[in-house]
């Protein structure tokens, strides 16, 4: 098969990170908008399939076993064979791992695209690009540039990430989490990052601005992961009012349909994030270590906030300097006036 000729049934081969996962459905809307009834299927970690189901692109979601930095050489090689008769035209690997490239060549998936990444991809992609980061600053740019023929200019404006929910999951959430919809404006507060520390607005910041909008009457929601749960508590434990605090409660899929509910979100750099950008929430994005010219929310409704220092962006799990300025002068007052502007 010609690379030149279109594919139509695709393996892509996903990230496994919340945020990047989120990202990649602007490849999957490219590719079906350029051919509609081309199949698409991603391989990916189980726990990302709460994501995969809410893209309509996706016509189906596999299960991929392997662990972050597992070989398992064998393993692949079977699970190759296994997709064999699957007959994909075409692999789209987006990781930029060697081992990520496997699965696809011992499928004998006939177009096998990727990025160079590392050296070893040389022998197992044989449409392998060589990126111009200069050229595609945005991950999205990166992604979806995976589903043209290289060279090719991508279409404008960009896809954004879109989530569908569906009322009888927001139903069976609800229900099963003893809640009702909300009848007052409901603040969604995400506080967490699985990054690091450095990515994390203060907890008794966050515990601020959640009483400034519980004295005003709204309800105030928790979301996270159970590793989400200390920095919950110490919200909880500053809180004047009643929070619902739904972190480590929910499966992905749960927390994403109950976020739809949402009147407005506050969120670090983190993968909730980016579900509250494709649930198209006005939200307020706070960024301390990194920077949203590579992953920024993909929505017309955010207000990025963040400090102008010499040190920022660094990328560091932990503040290498020691004083955390770009989280610690970010004032709640500061992020309230932006709270107000998006939802005006």
């Amino acid at each position: 098969m010609s690379k030149n000729i279109p594919a139509q049934k695709t393996l892509i081969i996903g990230p496994s990170w919340v945020g990047d996962m989120v990202m990649a459905q602007s490849l999957f809307k490219l590719l079906k908008q350029r051919h509609p009834d081309r199949q698409i299927d991603v391989l990916a970690p189980a726990w990302t399939h709460g994501l995969l189901n809410r893209m309509p692109e996706v016509t189906q979601a596999l299960s991929s076993p392997f662990q972050h930095k597992q070989l398992k050489l064998r393993q692949r090689k079977a699970l190759g064979h296994a997709l064999k008769p699957q007959a994909y035209d075409q692999a789209i690997v987006l990781p930029n791992s060697f081992k990520s490239a496997l699965v696809p060549y011992w499928a004998d998936i006939p177009v096998r695209t990727g990025w160079q990444g590392e050296w070893p991809r040389r022998f197992l992609l044989n449409d392998m690009r060589i990126l111009d980061k200069e050229a595609l600053p945005l991950m999205i740019e990166r992604f979806m540039a995976l589903g043209v023929p290289a060279g090719e200019p991508l279409p404008q404006p960009y896809f954004k990430p879109s989530f569908e929910i569906s009322s009888d999951d927001l139903v069976d959430a609800l229900e099963k989490h003893h809640l009702s919809v909300p009848q007052r404006p409901m603040l969604a507060l995400a506080p967490g990052a699985e990054f690091g520390p450095s990515k994390r607005w203060p907890a008794n910041y966050y515990a601020e601005v959640a009483n400034a909008k519980l004295r005003e009457g709204w309800d105030v929601w928790l979301f996270g992961s159970p590793k989400d749960k200390h920095i919950a508590s110490q919200i909880m434990a500053q809180a004047s009012g009643t929070i619902t605090d739904l972190t480590g409660k929910t499966s992905l899929e749960e927390g994403i349909d109950l976020l739809s509910l949402a009147t407005v979100v506050i969120s670090n750099d983190s993968g909730l994030m980016h579900i509250a950008a494709a649930l198209n929430k006005p939200m307020v994005a706070v960024y301390g270590s990194t920077s949203p010219r590579f992953t920024p929310p993909l929505s017309d409704q955010v207000d990025v906030v963040m400090e102008k220092l010499t040190c920022m962006p660094c990328f560091k799990r932990v503040c290498p300097l020691g004083h955390w300025r770009c989280m610690l002068d970010l004032k709640p007052e500061k992020v309230l006036k932006h709270l107000d502007k998006v939802v005006a």
